[in-house]
């Protein structure tokens, strides 16, 4: 049962948005209506700007340690309510419990990591030129914050942006994706209930294009960031052009998986099939493009089968599930165009390429061999359980295959030859690497992309930096 009162979050107070209007909140897996979510009028978005310009003069006056324990308050919150959020995004999602339970984890982690390196936020003394000058370089927070978020991790996504900007002494206006709600609004009374300000904190929902465009066309808003396609990123980047607003934009990716020659296979496959169906490939550092060197081709095939047959594919709340549906009908159309595609360049399915027959937005998983790079699955990024291989022999033709798209964001190698491993991780255009291992998100480490896959860095101390800015002083 869907447990969380879906409501918009402006100046401290809880509501409905102004003019009644609202939408469907529809569970992915049972085509259900799990409840309904509140429009925020253009008034309420107005609302919303004036208590951020309010909230942000009473939260960038706190001492970083002030912010710290509210903060840290709150991730002890949503870890105490882990249980209960969990089932409120398994639902919304699609994903499993289990692994929306480890999401919620994730974001108390990161939430306490941010908390924590507020109080690291140095600046630095420099040497003058002058007697009796002090030259002072100082770190301070950029100002109000708009926040617009994906519904692939309805947790992560928005706790790297709130835990990033409430760190370093920003408010913040955030529009979490309508067809995951309920986790932010969980995360909001979290922040609430652990004594945040009224104002520095407020939720919106709505049409994506009327929101992002009124908001980001005040002059109250400092700095835009999102996590979503690449598509939406430059849209939001050309808007807030003319108030020359920071952007930081976690965007699309279409992460390559080399296989070299010398691999340790076993190892490799069982760790490529559960990253790529994770989320049912609704990842955007998902494994997307399988490079497999020719003498391991048909090994490698072969196991991925093997371990893709097994997946048990159900509801986020059923026993043993490890794949749940994709977020919506329009996914499962796109899905089909790929595969389809994919056949008539050349391709061929080995398993999966349609849907499951069920009530649910449910397709299986898919492996296709073969795949040229004429077909539109080697360059689009598919955000679903579609899993194309290909071959390769030499090096050189790899890297520009493998760095042909326009993306830039994760990219993996298997191999157990070090030289070969460093080789490949400095050829890749991309702005994280994972070497025989995939865990490439922690709360301390950058995560981000190159090209067009984004601009900046969340999470580690890059992700308090992108919403700080510089100043420096010179007295005498």
């Amino acid at each position: 049962m869907y447990q969380e009162k879906l409501e918009l979050l402006i100046d401290g107070t809880w509501r409905q948005g102004s003019e009644g209007v609202s939408e469907p909140l529809i569970n992915p897996a049972t085509e259900e209506t799990l409840s309904h979510v509140p429009h925020a009028s253009t008034s309420d978005l107005d609302q919303a700007l004036s208590a951020a310009a309010k909230g942000f003069k009473v939260w960038k006056k706190k001492t970083a340690a002030e912010r710290y324990a509210v903060l840290y308050k709150a991730a002890e919150l949503i870890e105490a309510r882990k249980d209960s959020i969990a089932e409120v995004l398994s639902l919304e999602n699609g994903k499993p419990v289990a692994e929306a339970a480890g999401e919620i984890m994730f974001s108390a982690e990161a939430l306490r990591f941010y908390a924590e390196e507020g109080k690291r936020a140095y600046g630095r003394i420099i040497p003058s030129r002058t007697p009796g000058v002090r030259q002072i370089v100082m770190k301070e927070p950029i100002g109000p914050v708009l926040a617009f978020t994906a519904w692939n991790f309805p947790a992560s996504n928005v706790i790297r942006k709130l835990g990033g900007a409430l760190a370093a002494g920003c408010s913040i206006i955030i529009k979490p994706a309508e067809e995951t709600p309920g986790t932010a609004v969980a995360f909001g009374r979290c922040l609430q209930d652990a004594g945040l300000p009224d104002g520095v904190l407020n939720i919106v929902f709505g049409d994506p294009a009327v929101i992002s465009s009124h908001l980001i066309a005040s002059p109250i808003p400092k700095a835009v960031t999102l996590t979503g396609s690449t598509a939406v990123g430059k849209l939001l980047q050309k808007q807030a052009a003319d108030t020359l607003k920071r952007c930081l934009m976690e965007l699309g990716g279409h992460a390559p998986v080399i296989v070299h020659k010398d691999a340790d296979l076993e190892k490799t496959l069982d760790m490529i099939v559960m990253f790529k169906f994770r989320n049912a490939g609704q990842v955007c550092t998902s494994p997307t493009r399988f490079y497999v060197h020719e003498s391991l081709y048909e090994k490698a095939i072969a196991g991925f089968v093997e371990r893709v047959k097994k997946i048990k594919i159900g509801q986020g709340n059923e026993e043993g599930t490890q794949m749940g549906p994709m977020i919506a009908e329009r996914r499962l159309g796109l899905m089909d165009e790929l595969v389809q595609d994919a056949v008539l360049n050349g391709a061929k399915i080995v398993t999966g390429g349609e849907r499951l027959d069920r009530k649910g937005y449910f397709y299986a998983p898919t492996v296709l061999r073969d795949v040229p790079d004429t077909a539109r699955i080697m360059s689009e990024e598919p955000f679903g359980p579609i899993a194309p291989f290909t071959s390769f022999s030499d090096f050189e033709t790899l890297m520009e295959r493998a760095n042909s798209t326009v993306y830039g964001l994760a990219s993996f190698v298997f191999t157990q030859d070090g030289a070969l491993a460093r080789k490949t991780e400095e050829a890749l255009e991309a702005g994280m690497v994972g070497v025989n291992f995939m865990g490439i998100s922690t709360p301390e480490t950058p995560f981000g992309g190159v090209n067009q896959s984004g601009d900046g860095s969340e999470s580690g101390i890059e992700g308090l930096e992108e919403y700080m800015r510089v100043k420096f002083i010179a007295e005498l």
